[in-house]
């Protein structure tokens, strides 16, 4: 996936307000289908609007975290509808290594950027 910003682009954005990025709520007030539509699109979302800075571990970094997000929030959906214990754990060992994914991509996020802004 390539991410192409152009000069013009950037100024009518400037312009608009952004809006905030959509939520993901597991409820079982919506069927299964929708609750995975929602999980799509707040993935989609946060994978546009992770910030690129041309170094790949960055950028696959902020990418990768929406998008194993993604994955938990279609874990936790399908908790709510399914009673087959097979699929109950694997969602549940989903939940708990993308977790723990994200929190070892937080951690070398942070360290990174402390990096980057002391060699300013």
């Amino acid at each position: 996936m390539q991410h192409h910003h152009n000069h013009h682009a950037a100024q009518s954005h400037a312009a608009q307000p952004v809006a905030p990025p959509p939520a993901f709520v597991a409820s079982t007030a919506k069927p299964f289908s929708s609750l995975i539509d929602d999980a799509m699109a707040v993935m989609d979302d946060g994978m546009k609007r992770a910030p690129m800075d041309g170094v790949a571990e960055h950028d696959f970094v902020t990418m990768m975290i929406p998008h194993h997000q993604g994955a938990i929030d279609m874990a936790k959906a399908v908790l709510l509808y399914s009673t087959a214990p097979e699929m109950q754990n694997l969602a549940r060992g989903i939940i708990t290594e993308q977790q723990n994914e994200i929190r070892i991509m937080q951690a070398w996020l942070q360290r990174y950027q402390a990096k980057k802004a002391k060699h300013r």
